[in-house]
């Protein structure tokens, strides 16, 4: 028991995120049952509120590349993004005779985002079992407007994460991770004011041994450092992604 319990965690308990991928194209086969684990994915109620592109055309692949600032985007073996995707269910409705704008509202949008990133976690732990190897793109989201034009996405629908996917040209050093204990609560949220600095102390210093391969191999700088620096700055696009969301046709009911 304990070896299958072994085999079973040795992908998720190893995972490392890789950017650089070999030429060799993911076997028919293998994407296809890549596939069939998305397919098989838990999803909210049933609806199976969420889609996925995979994206061919190299100029497709080029202005993603640079809506997520990441050339290496344009040059991954496979590269799907997953959607929110009520607008099939509000066709349906269209056509059984009711207001397709049911489709529309907030719960249903945060049904097809769950469900979408539900299906890229499965999607990727199966490609790490099987020994490749994958990067997630949320950086898809810089400029969601771009991301919504360049792959025709229709009313009711939302891009949430990209999925780089091939086999690894790299060996990148898995990345440290801060302890438990400051992320798993028994029954309420348990907060530490104050404290934050000296329980995260040991992690800092271990952040700063990590090389980064996005920075030509440059050490990283502490944990707590990333956050003052990743939370006071920002992308306009991405903060005003509500407006975009609207856009698309959802309904955000906010009380006035």
């Amino acid at each position: 028991m304990m070896t299958e319990w072994k085999n079973a965690l040795e992908a998720p308990l190893n995972h490392r995120t890789i950017r650089e991928f070999k030429t060799d194209e993911v076997a028919a086969e293998v994407f296809e049952q890549l596939m069939e684990v998305a397919r098989r994915t838990a999803t909210s109620t049933g609806m199976q509120a969420c889609s996925i592109i995979r994206v061919k055309d190299p100029e497709i692949r080029q202005e993603l590349a640079n809506v997520c600032r990441q050339e290496y985007v344009a040059r991954a073996p496979e590269l799907l993004i997953f959607i929110v995707d009520q607008h099939r269910n509000s066709e349906i409705l269209r056509e059984m005779g009711e207001n397709p704008a049911k489709a529309g509202d907030m719960d249903k949008f945060f049904q097809g985002f769950t469900d979408a990133c539900l299906m890229a976690q499965n999607v990727n732990n199966a490609v790490e079992s099987l020994g490749l190897g994958a990067v997630y793109l949320g950086s898809i989201l810089n400029h969601p407007a771009k991301t919504i034009e360049v792959l025709g996405l229709p009313k009711y629908t939302f891009p949430v994460v990209g999925l780089g996917i091939g086999y690894p040209n790299q060996n990148p050093q898995q990345k440290p991770r801060m302890g438990m204990e400051l992320r798993l609560f028994e029954d309420r949220y348990q907060s530490f004011p104050g404290e934050y600095l000296s329980r995260l102390n040991d992690y800092d210093q271990e952040m700063t041994t990590y090389y980064d391969f996005r920075e030509a191999n440059r050490r990283s700088d502490s944990f707590t450092l990333q956050v003052v620096q990743k939370l006071s700055g920002g992308i306009p696009e991405r903060q005003a992604m509500m407006n975009q969301i609207v856009a698309q046709g959802f309904d955000l009911k906010l009380k006035p």
